[in-house]
């Protein structure tokens, strides 16, 4: 026979299981409705192909996976992205860490310098687009007139191939940098001044303290800007979408534009579906790989 003791904790442990369940059902319910359900309905699509009002009319089982690994069109738009991510992601993090370490020093006027380069956070993707799409403007934009004032041909930035690409990641870059400025400024504010001290008075300069110390101190939070920055890269639509819609001659067309193209534009759900779970596979695989490898040189406090 159980104690009256025993019986009493287990209704209390039910009590508070029960609470903490009631207190996180909005939470399940939302991620189930918005994450969950939608999952595993891209799972059932990707499988099957269906009429333009997107009705299944035919279970294909993997067919469309087949088709796509076997389509020339999915590598191309995975190269474009992956040039995508190098283009940006690198330039994001030291551009960022750049202006960080500009404006750590206590100087006057400091403070304006950080509010102007965290600008682009509050700056919706739309919006910012939009502005660079009238500073990209062949004849009417800011950039090629300045160009013009030092006697340089004017660039197509966003009608050639070779430009279209590299301009849609300078539009990106600019973007990215209010995040990531904000998250490695609050990261070397958490480096003690103590160490600035002593590796003033050992006779190390600017230079190399930040890189022999600073930088080893940041490795947490550079690491997480790594990761974000890796997975915004591949989910990057919108500026694409108002840019260059993809174009020209393919040149910007990412896997998610691909995805958009395919589902919202050509009606054929299962073959967007079964490419947007291969995204999210290349995602995972290579955050875990960044996982794995990288954060063993991270340097935790």
């Amino acid at each position: 026979m159980p104690s009256h003791e025993s019986v009493l904790s287990k209704k209390k442990r039910w009590r508070e299981n029960a609470l903490a369940y009631f207190f996180l059902a909005p939470s399940l319910i939302i991620f189930a409705t918005f994450l969950f359900y939608p999952m595993l309905r891209s799972v059932y699509l990707s499988m099957t192909l269906t009429d333009p009002r997107g009705r299944v009319a035919e279970f294909v089982w993997f067919d469309n996976f087949v088709e796509l690994f076997q389509s020339g069109q999915f590598y191309s738009d995975l190269k474009v992205t992956l040039l995508f991510i190098l283009y940006t992601v690198p330039t994001s993090i030291i551009w960022a860490l750049l202006l960080a370490a500009f404006t750590h020093n206590k100087l006057k006027g400091m403070k304006i310098f950080q509010f102007v380069f965290s600008l682009p956070l509050v700056i919706s993707v739309g919006t910012g687009s939009i502005i660079w799409l009238l500073l990209f403007h062949p004849t009417a934009g800011m950039l090629n007139y300045f160009l013009s004032l030092i006697h340089i041909q004017a660039i197509p930035w966003l009608t050639d191939p070779a430009w279209a690409l590299i301009s849609v990641s300078l539009m990106t870059v600019w973007m990215n940098m209010g995040f990531l400025f904000i998250v490695l400024s609050s990261g070397m504010q958490g480096v003690p001044e103590e160490i600035y001290e002593s590796a003033k008075i050992d006779g190390s300069g600017p230079v190399r303290t930040f890189l022999q110390i600073v930088l080893p101190l940041l490795s947490p939070t550079l690491f997480f800007a790594l990761i974000v920055s890796v997975i915004g890269a591949f989910q990057a639509f919108g500026q694409i979408n108002i840019l260059t819609k993809g174009g020209p001659m393919d040149s910007t067309n990412v896997v998610v534009y691909s995805i958009y193209q395919e589902a919202f534009v050509n009606f054929r759900f299962g073959t967007g579906s079964a490419e947007a779970l291969i995204l999210f596979f290349i995602i995972l695989i290579l955050t875990v790989l960044q996982f794995t490898v990288l954060e063993k040189k991270v340097h935790y406090q």
